[in-house]
């Protein structure tokens, strides 16, 4: 599968428990970013994409950026700088 997010959105990686996700996708939607949720416990493959991108941790929410990197529960600000 591929994971990377078009232009100007993001690919979101969470679970349903977790705070730290919940509270990004707020802020995201009330400044207008677009996102695409994966939750790691529903789609086959993406806990191990997540592992490798963290050093062996499920750590969520784990943000993938159109330019293929990512970014461990990043703040509303870092998901802006690196978009703009």
């Amino acid at each position: 599968m591929n994971f990377v997010p078009a232009s100007g959105t993001i690919t979101m990686f969470t679970t349903t428990w977790c705070g730290y996700c919940s509270r990004l996708k707020t802020q995201l939607d009330r400044v207008g970013i677009g996102y695409t949720e994966v939750n790691v416990e529903e789609v086959d493959g993406t806990s191990e994409l997540v592992m490798s991108l963290n050093g062996g941790n499920r750590t969520v929410p784990t943000v993938l950026f159109p330019d293929g990197s990512a970014a461990t529960n990043p703040s509303l600000a870092q998901v802006q700088a690196k978009l703009a």
